[in-house]
């Protein structure tokens, strides 16, 4: 069903650069038009920002009457500044991802937590005793281990090729929650990490477009995880990547990003109306676009 756009439907979007690929208005559009009975009427829209334009563009929105929207690559950081209050969970993260209005301006927190321990919360491993290994050290790995420590994981591994930006998030970490598990490791060293891997986690771009047949792994390397190990990749296109096809070949459980995108869009959503929204409607909805 298409949104009737009239004088009183308000506006929601997700702001970045770029952002033609983005199938959070699919999504969000979908579920909005299941409610439409039940909520005033809304539209989500693409916003391409560039980075210089950031500041204005978002004072811009505010004198519009946007009502809220969410934020991708490359302003999840850079936007914190701009912000009137941040939740202590985006402070922990280091950085936003869905924004609203308040009375002084604008207010943001990080629902990419959330998101990414949904697909996790049924499964029966006891995550106190397990340890997590996590690929790149970018502003999406900081979601997975904020999500890692409310799991209350014994060891989450960081490994990367920046050392200094390594160094850097766990200092950050250290400073927001002294006593943590985090451990970083500069990435050649992952072979001799990956037999005590129970989750390993990839947050880089590899595997996307135009890199679809290159996995941040060798099959080598996954060979070395035990047997009941989850491979789980924050990329939810192309489905599955290379990295997943050759964790199913070896016969260990997969989870994609879809469900992440999906589960963070649904919490967001529900920021902005203060009432639930048909999840199951948004993943049909971006599995539809996909396929």
């Amino acid at each position: 069903m298409t949104a009737i756009v009239s004088g009183s439907t308000q506006l929601l979007g997700v702001i970045g650069c770029p952002i033609e690929h983005s199938l959070s208005p699919v999504m969000h559009n979908a579920a909005l038009s299941a409610l439409a009975q039940e909520v005033l009427p809304y539209v989500y829209v693409p916003l391409h920002i560039e980075p210089a334009n950031l500041k204005s563009a978002i004072q811009g929105l505010a004198n519009i009457g946007c009502q809220g929207f969410n934020v991708t690559i490359p302003h999840k950081q850079a936007i914190m500044p701009l912000l009137y209050d941040v939740s202590a969970t985006a402070k922990a993260v280091g950085a936003v991802n869905t924004v609203w209005r308040i009375e002084q301006g604008w207010a943001g927190t990080n629902t990419d937590i959330q998101g990414f321990l949904s697909p996790l919360e049924a499964q029966p491993h006891d995550w106190t005793q397990s340890t997590v290994s996590i690929l790149g050290s970018g502003g999406a790995a900081r979601a997975v281990i904020a999500a890692c420590l409310q799991l209350n994981c014994e060891k989450v591994q960081v490994f990367g090729r920046n050392v200094a930006k390594l160094e850097q998030l766990k200092a950050e970490f250290l400073t927001a929650i002294p006593s943590n598990p985090i451990h970083v490791h500069q990435w050649d060293v992952l072979p001799e990490h990956l037999a005590e891997t129970i989750l390993l986690v990839n947050t880089t771009p590899v595997g996307m477009y135009p890199q679809i047949n290159q996995s941040p792994v060798t099959m080598d390397q996954l060979q070395q995880l035990p047997k009941d190990a989850i491979a789980y990749d924050l990329i939810y296109t192309p489905n599955p990547t290379q990295f997943l096809k050759d964790a199913t070949t070896l016969g260990h459980q997969t989870i994609n990003g879809l469900e992440m995108l999906v589960q963070q869009g649904a919490a967001a959503l529900e920021i902005w109306l203060r009432k639930a929204v048909p999840v199951e409607v948004m993943r049909a909805a971006a599995r539809s676009q996909l396929s």
